[in-house]
């Protein structure tokens, strides 16, 4: 990248690098690979992908855009913002998975562009309500499809054997068409799967203001003790109680813990016209999500990133990740505090985070099987709700100028009944135009 003026942050990181700085790294990608465990799998199920796909993309990415970035503690991996987005691409008939990673390259490739012709600040220019706008419409929309999972609602089939069975529900991709749904199969609730989904929600809560003055727990994060705790109560009850009706990822995926070999879809001019604009907002998301993320951890490190390398480095990492089957990724806040929080201070922090995540793929991948879907509805609930910005949302509403309002309430609203594209492109023009 010097040819372009720009470096990434870990060759400056890595003059006078000791053992000590190395020792503080470890540690904090250590528990930031913890933490990112649960997450990459929920938010692969919640995007309507396997959880593989979900932990590859938090492998790679998360490596490429440690080794390339412009932030030293920026942690890259699938977030919450992308599930929308992926789930209406891969429930698309005329798109599918193939679809889904076309329109990922092709964000890549407008990341790096966009960082190449040091573009980054332009960023700055999306004005504050239209963000948190959309990101309360995505916050909103997270909840409602978890639904399902909470209250354990199944809908009828018929097996292959001709049998009438019940399956998970299945529900619209609109807003208003998944709660008619939910409210038609209200009569199939499962009390115990909604007890296991609000545990494992309380225990994501409330285990860490417990554990917090105990050194070597507090380091664990409330979703991972959700996970195993809600996991072991589940195994118990079935075994033991013989409770049915709560499903775990096994009964609905197939679990694989071996690297897919790369594979370059077929991508066609018109697939590309047809995707441009998916992979454009894709991108702005994308740039907006890392760069903020940079933005905040500057004032925590009192350091400053590279807007444009980042840009680059998140490019790269869309562009390659899809080859092997990943989702779009991006820089995720909540990681990169919990890096800086646990000393991490280089890129190499972010690189170990991606290999103990390799590591945990390859040889604890198979017991995935046994994680009940409400404990990953649990996690995501709480997404949501962290992702909600509820406050700078109520905060705006009664502060701000009532043009400014409009447009936050428009873009949320837009969001949530429609999509991100409608969206974005609506409060911009609403913004700057009128």
């Amino acid at each position: 990248m010097k040819g372009f003026g720009l470096k990434p942050s870990l060759i400056d990181s890595l003059r006078g690098y000791s053992r000590e700085m190395f020792m503080k790294d470890l540690m904090a990608g250590i528990i930031v690979g913890i933490v990112a465990l649960p997450l990459a799998i929920a938010f692969g199920i919640a995007s309507g992908v396997t959880p593989e796909k979900g932990i590859i993309t938090a492998i790679i990415a998360g490596f490429l855009i440690s080794l390339l970035g412009g932030s030293k503690v920026q942690i890259g991996g699938p977030t919450g913002a992308f599930i929308v987005i992926i789930y209406g691409i891969v429930n698309n008939p005329e798109y599918g998975l193939q679809g889904l990673l076309i329109a990922t390259i092709l964000a890549g490739v407008i990341l790096v562009a966009l960082g190449a012709f040091r573009l980054g600040a332009l960023i700055k220019f999306i004005p504050y309500p239209i963000i948190v706008g959309f990101t309360a419409g995505i916050a909103v929309t997270i909840f409602t499809t978890q639904m399902g999972d909470i209250l354990g609602l199944t809908q009828e089939a018929v097996s292959q054997t001709g049998e009438a069975i019940r399956i998970p529900l299945k529900t619209p991709g609109d807003f208003i068409g998944k709660w008619i749904c939910y409210a038609q199969h209200i009569s199939t609730f499962n009390v115990w799967n909604f007890i296991v989904a609000i545990g494992s929600l309380l225990l994501i809560i409330f285990t860490p203001m417990v554990t917090r003055r105990i050194p070597v727990l507090n380091k664990i994060p409330g979703s991972l003790y959700g996970i195993l705790l809600g996991t072991a109560a589940v195994l118990i009850m079935k075994e033991f109680f013989g409770i049915t009706g709560i499903d775990t990822i096994g009964d609905r995926f197939q679990i694989q813990s071996q690297l897919p070999d790369m594979v370059v879809p077929d991508i066609t001019f018109e697939l590309i016209q047809k995707l441009m604009p998916v992979a454009f907002t894709i991108a702005i998301l994308g740039a907006i999500e890392s760069l903020l993320s940079a933005a905040v951890a500057d004032g925590v490190t009192g350091d400053k990133h590279d807007s444009n390398m980042e840009l680059i480095a998140q490019g790269a990492a869309n562009i390659i990740t899809p080859l092997f089957g990943g989702i779009p990724a991006t820089g995720a806040i909540a990681r990169t505090m919990t890096n800086i929080n646990n000393g991490g201070r280089t890129p190499v922090a972010g690189i170990i985070h991606a290999l103990v995540l390799l590591l945990i793929y390859f040889f604890l991948m198979p017991l995935a099987k046994y994680i009940p879907m409400a404990c990953l509805a649990g996690i995501l609930v709480v997404v949501s709700y962290n992702m909600s910005e509820w406050r700078h949302f109520v905060s705006i509403c009664k502060h701000a100028p009532i043009f400014e309002t409009l447009v936050l309430v428009l873009t949320f609203v837009l969001t949530v009944v429609f999509d991100l594209v409608v969206a974005i492109a609506v409060g911009l023009g609403v913004y700057y135009l009128i």
